[in-house]
């Protein structure tokens, strides 16, 4: 097995082994595991006890966090008449109809978040071999398909985070950069559990929240305390 670099045994002895943190001491602590010469994100990951490959445990959906990601989104927004307009008002980055379609398929058009209109998706649809494979096809549950595109591009550039369960039960979510204050790690993290919670299915059974994991991108995970995690409503 590889002897861990000196960066990572440092970094491992900053935690307590095998200790479980609140998530206000996570919070904290997170700030001491910065190592990175960039502004390392700060990293949710959640295991839920749930069987994606039944369709009410399919956990999808999206949420706004109070302090943003720390990330600049580039919007592309499928729209026109109208509802053009009022994304390139409302801030969106590319804004279009079959042209900006075609600029996807080429391979030219680079972007973070798409959003359409609901008569757009028959376009839309044509490139989803393209953005489906890299997240970013347009969702009514993540609120990217909508009549409201104001709306939609103030929550994407606001720090709206689109997550889905993967097969094995899994939500990963950047929430932050190591650059944030505890306070606002602490608030954005409570936040998205507590959409998380929220969306619970009624045929989930035993502990919904089975572990949780905070960490930087160049950093080892901080265990969570799960009960605290499952008390979070709101």
């Amino acid at each position: 097995m590889p002897k861990a670099s000196k960066r990572i045994q440092k970094l491992n002895d900053a935690l307590e082994k095998g200790a479980i943190y609140t998530l206000d001491k996570a919070s904290q602590k997170i700030g001491e595991l910065k190592s990175a010469k960039f502004d390392e994100t700060v990293e949710l990951a959640v295991w839920l006890n749930v069987d994606p490959r039944h369709a009410d445990q399919m956990i999808r959906g999206a949420v706004v966090l109070p302090h943003g990601t720390g990330k600049t989104v580039r919007v592309a927004v499928f729209a026109k008449g109208d509802k053009a307009k009022e994304a390139q008002e409302a801030g969106a980055d590319i804004v279009g109809e079959n042209d900006l379609a075609d600029e996807v398929a080429k391979g030219k058009a680079g972007f973070d978040i798409v959003i359409a209109t609901p008569d757009m998706m028959g376009v839309v649809g044509k490139i989803g071999r393209i953005l489906g494979p890299k997240g970013l096809m347009p969702n009514p549950k993540t609120g990217t398909v909508t009549q409201d595109v104001k709306t939609a591009v103030k929550n994407a550039k606001g720090g709206q985070v689109n997550f889905k369960v993967d097969k094995k039960g899994n939500i990963h979510a950047g929430i932050g950069k190591a650059s944030f204050s505890s306070d606002k790690i602490k608030e954005n993290a409570e936040t998205l559990i507590k959409a998380l919670n929220r969306m619970k299915p009624a045929s989930a059974k035993g502990r919904y929240v089975k572990k949780a994991a905070m960490s930087l991108t160049m950093s080892p995970s901080i265990l969570l305390d799960v009960n605290e995690l499952t008390e979070l409503r709101g």
